[in-house]
């Protein structure tokens, strides 16, 4: 069995992540990566100005709103992405259509326990489909503007913590909707606000994209969506492939002898190439100041390799990344904005000195380009905040 290095690992993240190399636009990095995070809107624009030269906001929201080449949606492990269009259907069969059964159930207990209807099957139905008819009217909405069409989604129900004690009230619009989404029978369509927003106007799959959602043979589409990963973040283990997908550990191991991918020895144990890897790509010198939720800083589960011994610093308790410095294939630091706008950092990684002008220079060209815009993760680190507190 080939032997892989953690070198030689973090090597193809600059190649095969476009950190090293160029992207040429959106739907080329978003379509190779497979999936940005989109969980945290301002993810997927800084994942991309990470990765392609000359980088504007509008350049992702042409694809994602006018040619809609991109399109928003839930897939791996209940999570917001942004993917290639024709990876939609892919994704949803592959990950998202899974979860229709046990969302229904959920919601369906909701509303019987609420006290909304005695039938929570027939009441979910029935809004579910007065929703899309008004979806079908408007051509999109908020969830504002969708309250005053249908009345059911005015209704609020009580969200409980795991002890039982109250958590708050949450909206029926936002079960309803959610559930929609998760059928894959709407998309998030253009937010209102600024890029930075997270409310954002739905719309039916057919009316937003022209055709309806194309049926998909489900393992074919579970080989198409590992597959596709394998292609850029192998050599990836058997935990890595389960929590990237959100899959039964039985469904990935059938889904990774099946596609055939080439078994090598990783620090983290066995990993896989996809069949058609490349090889070792050339090695060069780079730095990238990459945002939370990016996809190569969450692209596995086992972390080592690329975090070392920095996981406390650059993960939330949910294995949320916040903010990073990537230098040659390694996370060697956190940055973070301070109120007036001001992007700094800190070094988590000692032998640097000879790289300070390289990350100075990316540090002020991410400062010009964000051009007054703070942003604050939605899943923050104790580091993070520290620095963007101002904090020693």
């Amino acid at each position: 069995m080939r032997i892989v290095r953690d070198e030689e690992r973090r090597a193809r993240l600059g190649a095969l992540h476009f950190l090293q190399m160029d992207g040429v636009d959106p739907v080329e990095v978003t379509t190779a990566l497979v999936s940005l995070h989109s969980s945290d809107p301002a993810t997927v624009f800084l994942s991309l100005r990470a990765r392609v030269p000359g980088f504007e906001t509008r350049d992702l929201e042409r694809a994602l709103y006018e040619d809609r080449s991109l399109v928003r949606i839930l897939g791996m492990r209940r999570t917001m992405w942004v993917v290639n269009a024709d990876m939609g259907p892919v994704i949803h069969h592959s990950s998202t259509a899974a979860l229709v059964g046990g969302e229904q159930r959920r919601l369906w207990k909701i509303v019987e326990e609420a006290g909304l209807a005695s039938d929570g099957r027939s009441w979910v139905a029935e809004t579910s489909r007065a929703t899309l008819e008004a979806l079908q009217e408007l051509g999109s909405a908020t969830a504002i503007e969708l309250r005053r069409e249908v009345p059911q989604l005015k209704e609020q129900v009580t969200v409980y913590k795991k002890d039982g004690g109250i958590a708050g009230t949450m909206g029926m619009s936002t079960r309803i909707l959610f559930l929609l989404a998760t059928e894959g029978r709407i998309l998030r369509g253009r937010p209102r606000g600024t890029w930075l927003s997270s409310q954002y106007e739905w719309a039916t799959y057919e009316h937003w994209l022209g055709h309806a959602r194309p049926e998909l043979d489900p393992f074919q589409a579970q080989q198409k969506t590992l597959g596709s990963w394998l292609s850029r973040f192998g050599p990836a283990t058997e935990v890595d492939a389960k929590w990237w997908t959100g899959w039964p550990v039985t469904l990935v191991r059938k889904v990774l002898d099946t596609i055939g991918p080439e078994p090598v020895a990783t620090s983290e144990g066995t990993g896989y190439l996809a069949p058609d890897d490349p090889g070792p790509p050339a090695v060069e010198p780079w730095v990238a100041f990459l945002p939370g939720l990016d996809p190569t800083v969450m692209g596995w589960k086992q972390r080592d390799w690329y975090v070392g011994g920095h996981a406390g610093a650059v993960f939330d308790r949910n294995g949320n990344a916040g903010p990073t410095i990537m230098i040659d294939g390694r996370v060697a630091g956190v940055w973070a904005q301070r109120p007036d706008g001001r992007v700094v950092w800190e070094l988590l990684e000692k032998g640097l000195s000879g790289r300070q002008e390289q990350i100075e220079e990316k540090a002020e060209e991410l400062q010009v380009w964000l051009s007054g815009h703070v942003v604050t993760p939605r899943f923050r680190t104790p580091l993070e905040k520290e620095l963007a507190s101002g904090g020693p």
